[in-house]
């Protein structure tokens, strides 16, 4: 298959691009939040209170992914209640959503393990260093082009955008439609509530 007619907004990590049956194999897709669903930028109150921005097409990109038939979940190093606000916006279940990991792999290693799911059927968008041990053992890695550079190193897929400005959507639509089996079409159907 020639997913080359797919990558306007991706470019090939270091790792190069998944093959077909990787992509095929995604049950799940993980996302980072702050640097990934977010820019980065952390707004706190007097009170302490956080607000982060979040991109209305990321979140589109999560619904189509979801509609097309693959899981989305959350794993982040910090916790705020914004995210929990954000996921249940998304209509990602509390179950598929892990805050305050500041390790993240084993409480990714759990987490999976209680869905019974392997790595290779999990893709997971990450930024940072913290994403590393993450991004190192799912099926596919992915990451927007603003992440470090170990992190570019260690993914297949990069989106052209950067975090918190398209990236996620780049990458939901690129493993929807590269999966050439009818998921974008079935996606885009149930968001336009043709189906």
């Amino acid at each position: 298959m020639d997913l080359i007619a797919f990558t306007a907004d991706i470019q090939p990590g270091r790792r190069g691009f998944p093959t077909l049956d990787a992509i095929r194999a995604l049950k799940l897709v993980v996302f980072d939040v702050d640097g990934v669903l977010t820019d980065g930028t952390i707004i706190l109150d007097d009170n302490g209170v956080q607000s982060k921005f979040f991109n209305v097409r990321d979140g589109a990109g999560i619904t189509l992914l979801q509609n097309g038939g693959i899981q989305a979940g959350i794993l982040t190093g910090r916790k705020s209640n914004v995210v929990d606000v954000r996921a249940k916006e998304l209509k990602i279940p509390d179950e598929r959503v892990r805050q305050g990991a500041k390790v993240k792999l084993p409480v990714f290693e759990k987490w999976i393990s209680e869905m019974n799911l392997k790595p290779h059927e999990v893709a997971f968008m990450g930024d940072d260093l913290i994403d590393l041990p993450v991004l190192n053992v799912v099926g596919i890695a992915c990451c927007p082009s603003d992440a470090h550079a170990e992190v570019v190193h260690a993914s297949h897929i990069m989106s052209s955008k950067p975090g918190g400005r398209g990236a996620a959507r780049t990458i939901c639509e690129f493993l929807l439609k590269a999966r050439n089996d009818g998921s974008w079409e079935r996606a885009v159907d149930i968001y336009l509530g043709r189906a």
